[in-house]
């Protein structure tokens, strides 16, 4: 049987909030995890991921009291910002599976140079690799960078190649993920949108727009 009353549509729109919910507490929660074990060091990260994981949480908290309270007016605007949520994010999944090696390559030389000196060390030594996409180099005389491979050998390979492969990884994962994620969102807009105009059989029939 189809899902079409009331109660089956506040039950689907609670039980998807609840999954917005759980997910947004996750990122919050792996952001924590990953600053307070030293994985990431960089704050920009921690606080870009903690601030996807609060504004995940908000809409999820709206979308659930509107629909416990069926509240018309949280049940309007969770629909308008899920919508352009889904706008955003379906973009952004596309361009994630589209973007071919050329335009990655484009990006990370151009991400490199606007890095500090800092960050940039703190990449060669996570790597293991010295330098970006410039022909093969002898870093042992060179002081900044500080990889493991120096003590190994003469050579280091470089970085560009290591980036290249993780993100080309990263961008199918980020992309699928987002894809997914993207279609819940509609379903969330088309449940939401579902279950305002429906009427409530226990309120006063007068009461109903």
């Amino acid at each position: 049987m189809v899902c079409g009353g009331f109660a089956c549509s506040k039950n689907a729109l609670c039980a998807l909030n609840v999954v917005y919910m759980l997910v947004g507490l996750l990122l919050i929660g792996v952001a924590a995890w990953g600053k307070g074990l030293g994985l990431v060091s960089s704050i920009h990260i921690i606080g870009g991921v903690i601030a996807v994981g609060v504004f995940l949480l908000l809409i999820a908290v709206a979308g659930l009291v509107g629909a416990v309270n069926h509240h018309q007016v949280l049940l309007f605007f969770y629909m308008i910002i899920l919508g352009l949520v889904f706008i955003f994010q379906f973009g952004i999944s596309c361009s994630c599976l589209a973007i071919n090696r050329s335009k990655q390559t484009d990006v990370i030389n151009a991400s490199w140079w606007v890095m500090s000196n800092s960050t940039r060390h703190e990449l060669e030594r996570s790597f293991d690799c010295c330098g970006l996409f410039n022909l093969t180099t002898v870093f042992q005389d060179d002081p900044s960078c500080n990889a493991i491979c120096k003590n190994r050998s003469s050579t280091c390979q470089m970085c560009g190649e290591k980036f290249l492969k993780h993100s080309d990884e990263a961008l199918k994962i980020l992309g699928g993920v987002g894809l997914f994620f993207s279609f819940t969102e509609i379903l969330g807009v088309w449940l939401a949108m579902r279950f305002r105009n429906q009427k409530d059989p226990r309120a006063n029939p007068s009461a109903f727009l």
